[in-house]
C-alpha cells in the first residue's frame, strides 16, 4: 500500500463514481495503490479513464456490484437513500463515507490549498494545479472539471502541496483544514440547502475557521459578499485581492488580448505584469487569487506569475469545441446568473461588435430556476439571440409551476430575442437555421447541454 493511503479506503466502492468530484478522489486512491471499484448510471469517458487506472466500474446500480470485502462505501450528497448498493452496505456493515471525508483524508499530512466560492472554484483550482506543476512543485489536486492539460481532474503528486476544490453546496467544505483557503465570492445559491444569506455567511465563516493556525485566508476585495465575510472572520491572517483600492494584492489593469488577457497587479509595493491564457475579466481575477494563494504558501511571485500562463482552460469553461461554416461553437458550464453574465461579457469582449453571440441555454435544477429564473433571463439579454431548453433536473424532483417559461418571460421582458425548444434533438437544426458565418454559439448550462456541441458542429458542416 502506498504511503499516506487511509487504511479504511484501501478497497473503496464509489456510488456515482463517474461524477466530477467522486472520480477525482477515486483516481487519486487508485494512484496511491487502493483497489478501487464503483458504479455509475451510464457509460462515459470518465468511466474508461478510471478503468485505465485499474478501477472496476459497473454501469447501473445494483446490490451485487458491491463486493463483500469492500473497506468502505463512498457517496456524495446526490446519492439517494434508496440506492440498492447503499442498502447492501448497511446489510454487510460496511462503513459509508461522504466524499468530503474521503478527500479530507487524502489531504492529511500535506499542505492543502482549498478553493471556495459560489463561482470560479474549478478555474482557480485548475490554475493553481497547472502553474504549480509548471514550477516543478508536483502537487496533488482534485478538481471539479477536466483540465485541457494534462487532461485530468485529479492527480496524486509527489510534492507536499494538495490543491482542492472546496464545495459549499452541502457544507462539505467544513471537513477540510487548509493551510491556505481562497474565497472568490459569496452569493446565495443551492437553495435546497441554504435559506438565506445569513446561512451562507455562517457556512463560509465555519470554513474559514478551519484554516490551520498560521494559515491564510485569500479573499476577494471586490465582491460585496466576500467583503462582508471578511468583516465577520476574526483570528485568521487575511490577504485581499482585486480592483478595490484597499486590496492587499491590487489589480491595476486588465487588458483583453483576444482570447487572452494581460494583468498588472501591485503586490508588496511593486508592480507585476503577467499573461492569462483565457479570456474574461473574471478569469483574470481568478488568476490573481491563485497568485496570492501561492505566495501565501511561500512560492516566489516572480516565478508563479508567468507560470499561470500555462493554464489554457478547463473542459466546459468557455471551451472551444470547434468551428464549421465560419461558426465557432463554445461550451460554457455557467448555470448561475452571475456566471452566465461573466461568460457572456467575456465572449462579447473577445468577439467585438462585429460577431453575434447565440446561446443554447439549459437551466439546471428546479430550485435554482425558482429562485433565480428572472436573473437568468436578464443575463440572456446580453446575447444576440438565445434558445432555452427545459430544466435539467439532476438530483431534484419537479416543482409544480416551475419551468423554463420563467426564464423566457424574464428574458423577453429584458428585450432578449429568445426561443423555447423542448426537445434537445431539435437543437442542431434550430441553430443551423439561426447561425451565420462569423457567429459564436455558446452551449450553456451544467447539465447534458454539453453533448450538443459536436452535434451542432456536424449539422453546420453540412450547411
Amino acid at each position: 500500500m502506498a504511503p499516506g493511503l487511509p487504511i479504511a479506503m484501501d478497497r473503496p466502492h464509489f456510488i456515482g463514481i463517474g461524477g466530477a468530484g467522486m472520480s477525482g478522489i477515486a483516481k487519486i486512491l487508485a494512484q496511491r495503490g487502493a483497489r478501487v471499484a464503483g458504479s455509475d448510471a451510464k457509460e462515459s469517458a470518465t468511466a474508461e479513464a478510471l478503468r485505465a487506472h485499474g478501477a472496476t466500474v459497473h454501469i447501473g446500480h445494483a446490490a451485487g456490484h458491491l463486493a463483500d470485502d469492500a473497506s468502505c462505501v463512498v457517496v456524495s450528497s446526490a446519492i439517494r437513500q434508496d440506492n440498492p448498493e447503499l442498502a447492501r452496505a448497511a446489510e454487510l456493515g460496511i462503513p459509508v463515507v461522504h466524499r468530503s471525508d474521503a478527500l479530507a483524508a487524502l489531504m492529511e499530512g500535506l499542505r492543502p490549498i482549498a478553493v471556495a466560492g459560489t463561482h470560479g472554484k474549478t478555474t482557480t483550482t485548475s490554475m493553481l494545479a497547472v502553474s504549480l506543476t509548471e514550477l516543478g512543485a508536483r502537487p496533488s489536486y482534485a478538481i471539479g472539471g477536466d483540465l485541457d492539460a494534462p487532461g485530468s481532474n485529479a492527480l496524486h503528486g509527489e510534492g507536499e502541496i494538495f490543491v482542492a476544490e472546496a464545495d459549499e453546496s452541502d457544507r462539505s467544505f467544513h471537513k477540510y483544514a487548509p493551510e491556505v483557503a481562497i474565497v472568490l465570492n459569496v452569493e446565495l445559491d443551492h437553495h435546497a440547502n441554504y435559506a438565506s444569506m445569513d446561512e451562507i455567511y455562517e457556512s463560509f465563516e465555519t470554513f474559514a475557521g478551519k484554516i490551520v493556525p498560521g494559515g491564510t485566508l485569500v479573499i476577494s476585495a471586490d465582491h460585496e459578499g466576500a467583503r462582508e465575510l471578511t468583516r465577520r472572520v476574526t483570528g485568521v491572517r487575511t490577504v485581499t485581492y482585486g480592483e478595490a483600492e484597499d486590496a492587499d494584492v491590487r489589480v491595476l489593469k486588465i487588458v483583453p488580448q483576444g482570447l487572452r488577457s494581460r494583468v498588472t497587479v501591485l503586490m508588496d509595493g511593486r508592480e507585476l505584469t503577467f499573461a492569462v491564457s483565457v479570456p474574461g475579466r473574471h478569469y483574470a481575477l481568478n488568476a490573481v487569487a491563485a497568485l496570492a494563494a501561492g505566495v501565501a504558501l511561500g512560492l516566489p511571485a516572480d516565478e508563479l506569475a508567468p507560470a499561470l500562463a500555462a493554464y489554457t482552460g478547463v473542459k466546459r469553461r468557455l471551451q472551444l469545441k470547434g468551428e464549421e461554416a465560419g461558426v465557432q461553437v463554445i461550451d460554457s458550464y455557467a448555470h448561475h446568473p452571475t456566471e452566465m453574465t461573466a461568460d457572456l461579457e467575456a465572449m462579447r469582449g473577445a468577439a467585438g461588435d462585429d460577431r453575434r453571440i447565440l446561446v443554447v441555454f439549459q437551466p439546471h435544477l428546479f430550485s435554482r430556476t425558482q429562485e433565480l429564473g428572472k436573473e437568468m433571463g436578464q443575463a440572456l439579454a446580453l446575447a444576440d439571440a438565445s434558445v432555452v431548453l427545459d430544466i435539467y433536473p439532476a438530483r431534484e424532483d419537479p416543482i409544480p409551476g416551475i419551468t423554463s417559461a420563467l426564464i423566457i418571460e424574464a428574458a423577453r421582458a429584458a428585450g432578449a430575442d429568445v426561443t423555447a425548444v423542448h426537445d434537445k434533438a431539435d437543437i442542431p437544426e434550430v441553430v443551423e437555421g439561426m447561425a451565420k458565418q462569423g457567429d459564436l454559439v455558446l452551449t450553456m448550462g451544467a447539465g447534458d447541454v454539453t453533448d450538443l456541441g459536436p452535434l451542432i458542429l456536424d449539422r453546420l458542416s453540412q450547411k
